[in-house]
């Protein structure tokens, strides 16, 4: 029988999808009057997270759509910090003038089951605008790994246990929770060690300075490509379209599923006309070839759910992950 972890597949993020669509409906803003509904001036977009990962890059293409659709300037603030706790509380203290934004990820969802006392609510302490996009991760390896495939892999973990350490981009980050949950699912041992980012996460693995990462295949098929790194597995339903000759876990024996998402979110109270113009304008400028391209160099599919769907999902994936995190032993006590 197949080993199981679950974290957020592609069809595990439509599934949740589905069943938030269900109890919510979509925005009535007017396109004409989508401009009116929001102040003048420049609206800083916070992103949680240092600059060039895929939070950041998420954070850019929202804030080139909305001041394209809104004849407003959008402008990307790294505010890093505790994995996502230092700009999502910036956020969640911000008046609800519409002045201040936050494009967030899976820290949203797990902080609160990772940290003894965050100082802001993840599901009350926002207003949800939409969900924004879904990107599942692969299993990635230094050249210096004796290695070329999963069984290999969780053999030499398992005979080599914590002589090797993984990066990631901070603790509750994508990579550290896929890290973990592999290694309660496998019954082996790494040692995490944390970077500021995902570019220098990858980077450490690349130059053997840690040996093991879980990325997007786009941040680390170009090492692959050149030999710098080995491609083990990905972490989806099925393979990805860009990096086809990568197997998934579930190919391999291992029916292990894991991805990241990325959401818009304004301080708590937004008022309700606000919410609707960007929640309006996000879907009327995500899916075009110019965006889909973006999405597809970031391994990311486009979502547009409306604000009660993305509510709902919050709600669930956050008991979701704090079930997944205390049973792995993971949570704060």
């Amino acid at each position: 029988m197949a080993l199981t972890a679950r974290g957020l597949s592609t069809a595990t993020f439509a599934m949740a999808l589905t069943c938030a669509m269900m109890q919510g409906a979509p925005g009535s803003a007017n396109a004409q009057e989508l401009p009116q509904a929001l102040p003048d001036g420049t609206i800083e977009i916070i992103v949680p997270f240092t600059a060039g990962g895929g939070v950041d890059v998420m954070g850019r293409l929202t804030a080139d759509i909305l001041s394209r659709a809104l004849d407003r300037s959008f402008i990307v603030v790294n505010r890093p910090g505790a994995n996502s706790n230092v700009g999502n509380q910036y956020v969640s203290r911000a008046k609800p003038d519409g002045r201040t934004l936050l494009v967030s990820s899976v820290g949203l969802s797990v902080n609160k089951a990772l940290y003894k006392s965050i100082s802001y609510d993840p599901i009350t302490g926002f207003s949800p605008i939409s969900l924004i996009a879904n990107a599942p991760l692969g299993l990635f390896v230094s050249k210096s790994v004796p290695v070329k495939t999963l069984a290999e892999f969780i053999a030499y973990l398992r005979a080599n246990p914590g002589k090797l350490n993984y990066a990631s981009y901070g603790v509750g980050s994508s990579p550290h929770l896929a890290a973990e949950l592999f290694q309660y699912l496998t019954k082996t041992k790494m040692v995490h060690v944390p970077f500021s980012g995902n570019g220098p996460a990858t980077m450490a693995t690349v130059q053997d300075v840690t040996q093991v990462i879980f990325s997007s295949a786009v941040a680390a098929g170009p090492y692959v490509e050149n030999g710098d790194m080995k491609a083990l597995a990905y972490a989806d339903d099925k393979r990805s379209e860009k990096f086809p000759d990568i197997p998934t876990f579930v190919e391999q024996g291992v029916d292990f599923k894991f991805g990241t998402w990325f959401a818009l979110l304004g301080p708590p109270d937004l008022p309700r006309s606000m919410v609707d113009a960007l929640n309006a304008a996000l879907k009327q400028g995500i899916h075009t070839p110019e965006r889909q391209r973006i999405f597809d160099a970031q391994g990311a599919e486009p979502v547009a759910s409306t604000p009660e769907q993305f509510d709902a999902f919050l709600k669930a994936e956050s008991v979701r992950m704090s079930t997944l995190l205390h049973d792995a032993g993971i949570a704060a006590q």
